[in-house]
């Protein structure tokens, strides 16, 4: 039993040996491009054989010129965001020359990974493949002769072949999806401001505002209803269509400098990913000129018109009358038309409400003020400026996150002297960020911030009873009349 066993297993050695010794012969004699074309077609046949199937996504297609796969780069992508780097024993690292300091971490050759999608197994191997290259490639050896060398070819996915249809009509476009939204939430955001020499163009740069919901200096129950408004609004596209509205929401922030409303827009950016467009009104002539530069503006983007009340005055300018006299004068021709070219308050309410708001889609309108008693009540309704935000003094709630946010404490023995002081004092989260920011001692920055308290109740009390006395001598001189 042993000999037969002893046989068999020098016979099975043998074959092996002689497979081996033939293979090497074959890839000694047959050129590279003949024994990579002898083992694709080993691979087909052995998967027309299996019980499973392949999909193979290519890197690009050179058909006369070179086609680059976008299913390859969110097949890229989204094995990155599942790869488990504990278990795979080989992994390649790259970076892109945008970004040296982000490293990808993809499969090396040879290595397979396995991912599940509704209960199914797919399992992903990167095939890499020879690249030859003519003595005057740029990437031969360096010594005029040609070459060759491995480079990422084509991913390939194998599955149970009942899950064919899955794969094709239902998991590669999930890949798709998923990989897009990975790239929407790693791209830089980019603020825009209009250029105020053309009127009508829009200048970029990369917005890197670190402001969150989480960091946000304000009543969380205002925060969380924001986050949820803001949640709600961008899903809800078939609503909107169903409806018969433009997909856009508005928000008005209000209320005194340094109160947040600034951060509370970046916060909101950072939390859609969506990108800024800062619109100075004063840089543009027209109601044509802002058309046009609202046009331009992308969907899912936040439209921002900081300190409205102020950065223009804008009105509707109504004609003294329909008719002119026969006396006009090229002047007043000219004044006429002058006044017609300035941005006017239908002109901007046209975009915000009219039939250009319907230009883009998915939109956030943004008006920020100190003063909000001075806009023109057609601002300020629902469909056009939809919640109102009101950006408060600092509350006790808000101090203990700056608190936090500056010096990482949860608790410390001057936080109900500082509380009190906060309900008494008109102080801004801005000037609690201020002295917060002055000292890294604790101790030592919230000392200094009690005393700020302090000076500002105590000014206030003398405003106020400044005030009171100022009445009183009024009503007095009253009564003596």
């Amino acid at each position: 039993m042993a000999s037969s066993r002893d046989k068999a297993l020098a016979a099975a050695a043998s074959a092996a040996a002689s497979l081996m010794l033939v293979r090497g012969v074959v890839n000694e004699l047959l050129p590279d491009e003949v024994c990579d074309a002898v083992s694709s077609g080993v691979a087909r046949l052995r998967a027309r054989m299996s019980s499973h199937h392949t999909i193979v996504v290519e890197r690009k297609n050179d058909d006369g010129f070179v086609v680059y796969n976008h299913v390859y780069d969110a097949v890229k992508t989204y094995l990155a965001s599942r790869m488990d780097a504990a278990t795979q024993q080989r992994l390649c690292v790259s970076s892109t020359p945008e970004d040296d300091d982000k490293m990808t971490l993809t499969m090396a050759d040879g290595e397979e990974m396995a991912d599940v999608y509704e209960g199914a197994q797919f399992r992903w191997r990167l095939v890499y493949r020879n690249v030859y290259y003519s003595s005057s490639s740029s990437s031969g050896d360096g010594n005029g002769r040609g070459g060759r060398q491995l480079e990422p070819h084509s991913f390939e996915v194998t599955f149970h072949r009942k899950h064919k249809d899955m794969a094709i009509k239902s998991y590669l476009p999930f890949i798709v999806a998923t990989a897009k939204a990975i790239a929407e939430q790693q791209r830089p955001l980019q603020i825009c401001m209009n250029d105020k020499d053309s009127g009508d163009d829009w200048l970029p740069m990369d917005l890197h505002h670190p402001s969150t919901f989480q960091t946000l200096a304000m009543d969380r129950k205002l925060k969380q209803s924001i986050v949820d408004d803001l949640d709600r609004f961008v899903k809800r596209e078939e609503y909107y269509r169903r409806i018969g509205k433009a997909w856009k929401r508005g928000y008005l922030l209000y209320g005194p400098p340094g109160t947040g409303k600034s951060s509370l827009i970046a916060a909101m950016a950072n939390h859609l990913r969506f990108d800024v467009y800062d619109l100075e009104l004063t840089a543009v002539q027209s109601n044509s000129d802002l058309r046009r530069l609202l046009v331009g503006v992308p969907s899912r983007s936040i439209l921002v018109v900081e300190d409205i009340d102020c950065t223009i005055h804008i009105k509707q300018r109504e004609l003294q009358g329909d008719s002119r006299d026969d006396d006009d004068t090229p002047t007043q021709d000219r004044s006429h038309k002058k006044s017609q070219d300035k941005v006017t308050l239908s002109g901007l309410l046209n975009f915000v409400d009219g039939l250009w708001s319907a230009s883009g889609e998915q939109r956030i309108i943004v008006f920020t003020t100190n003063y909000k008693d001075r806009l023109d009540p057609a601002l300020l309704r629902p469909g056009r400026m939809d919640m109102h935000v009101y950006m408060g003094h600092c509350t006790p709630e808000a101090f203990r996150i700056l608190a936090h946010n500056y010096h990482l404490i949860e608790y410390h023995a001057t936080y109900p002297e500082i509380e009190e002081l906060i309900e008494a004092a008109m102080v801004t989260p801005a000037e609690v960020a201020e002295i917060l920011m002055r000292n890294d001692d604790t101790d030592a920055a919230l000392r200094d911030l009690v005393l700020l308290l302090k000076s500002k109740k105590l000014g206030d009390d003398d405003n106020k009873a400044a005030n009171a006395d100022g009445q009183q001598l009024d009503e007095e001189e009253q009564d003596d009349d």
